[in-house]
């Protein structure tokens, strides 16, 4: 039997349509469009906490969760009234007119569209250049188990505290872990991200081995990176409550860190997730009352004085200026897709079984990049444990996409 072409929802005074609610969205659970409508309905007052009064881009899915999404900064033309808009202007010359969802109307009328998590920016509409939310994004690379990840998280918890910060923890929705701390609108992006760079040097001086600072991926190991440029600007993450594009709908729920410890992030869905709320509210309610100052973590970048650098090719005799890994790297494939990314290393490793065998998890680097309006991806090898005359060399991509090809705004990479 055919589904539903439309409904109507009742939220806030508005009656807001939801096109096909019979659509499966997550067959593994079986929930449909409408579901996930009425679940971010229950959870509004929770995830407006985190997500309302500030730009978002909107990340669409709208071919299912299998498929790639893709970013919509533009709100779209014909948009309700109860969404508002504010123009942000990028650091590459563009700019663009986004949505600002305010109440529960604006939640089930970004869903319809296709979007499964919220991805606002960390200022509010009101004021585009200060932000007033500091975002600690606690990523694991390949290996590291969920107790690693605690114990980052507690370090970064002290760190903060000492620094007079109230750091509020939830899982990312995915394996990592995210800590919320409220700042006063007075800094710029460069001086939050700035402090934040600054928490997560602390953290890998306070937990050598288990944390790391660096930004290049192939130098971390098997470590949790604090990443600390997730504050800088443009840059958007998953909020509380959002239902990220995984088989079991796992949503990026908020905890206590009396939680952290016992908590793990596959418990968290859909279904669990409109039960806890249901049962205990919630647990980030206070968030926005304690609003702390970057005035410490400041002083603790003077502190710590410039952080390293990595050497760039300019240095190096490349003359175009581009960064030189210290590792020995070698560039596998770039895709359109993740499982053509996986398909292209296997490839690679069937290719050259010897090499394969010897690499380490945090080895294989598959990184989802950002393109024009959707994420491409890029893979590569760090063949450091595997001795240097048995290393293969680099060899013509097994995929060689171009996210950029026939685009022609201001900044945009040669074709």
């Amino acid at each position: 039997m055919a589904g539903r072409a439309e409904t109507f929802v009742e939220a806030n005074g508005h009656e807001v349509r939801v096109s096909h609610p019979d659509k499966i969205v997550f067959p593994e659970p079986g929930l449909t469009k409408l579901d996930l409508v009425e679940y971010y309905l229950a959870v509004a007052d929770g995830a407006l906490r985190g997500a309302g009064g500030r730009p978002m881009v909107l990340k669409r899915f709208v071919k299912g969760i299998d498929k790639e999404a893709f970013f919509q900064k533009r709100v779209p033309e014909n948009h309700p009234d109860f969404i508002d808009t504010v123009t942000l202007h990028y650091r590459r010359g563009t700019s663009a007119e986004e949505a600002v969802v305010r109440d529960a109307a604006g939640l089930a009328w970004i869903v319809n569209l296709g979007c499964l998590d919220l991805n606002p920016h960390a200022v509010r509409a009101e004021d585009l250049d200060h932000p007033d939310e500091l975002r600690v994004d606690l990523d694991p690379m390949p290996g590291v188990g969920w107790s690693q990840i605690v114990d980052v998280a507690y370090v970064a918890q002290e760190v903060l505290q000492e620094r007079g910060l109230a750091g509020w923890p939830k899982t990312s929705g995915s394996r990592g872990l995210h800590i919320l701390v409220r700042i006063e609108p007075r800094w710029e992006f460069k001086d939050v991200r700035l402090a934040a760079e600054a928490l997560a040097r602390e953290v890998e001086n306070r937990a050598p081995g288990l944390a790391t600072a660096r930004w290049w991926k192939e130098e971390r190991g098997e470590s949790v990176f604090v990443d600390f440029n997730q504050n800088a600007k443009d840059r958007t993450v998953a909020s509380a409550y959002s239902v990220r594009p995984l088989p079991d709908a796992r949503v990026s729920t908020p905890l206590t860190w009396s939680e952290v410890r016992t908590a793990r992030p596959e418990e968290f869905t859909v279904a669990t997730v409109l039960e806890r709320y249901a049962a205990i509210g919630d647990p980030h309610e206070g968030l926005d009352d304690e609003v702390g100052v970057l005035d410490g973590l400041l002083d603790l970048a003077a502190e710590l004085g410039p952080a390293e650098r990595a050497p760039r090719g300019s240095g190096s005799g490349s003359g175009d200026g581009r960064r030189v890994s210290t590792m020995p790297l070698i560039e596998i494939a770039r895709t359109e897709t993740k499982p053509e990314a996986m398909a292209a290393l296997e490839e690679w490793k069937a290719k050259h079984p010897d090499a394969a065998d010897k690499l380490s998890p945090a080895d294989v680097l598959v990184d989802g990049m950002r393109g024009s309006s959707s994420i491409w991806y890029r893979v590569r090898v760090n063949l450091q444990h595997v001795p240097e005359d048995e290393r293969p060399p680099q060899e013509e991509l097994l995929v060689d996409y171009d996210p950029w090809a026939g685009k022609t705004w201001p900044g945009a990479p040669a074709s």
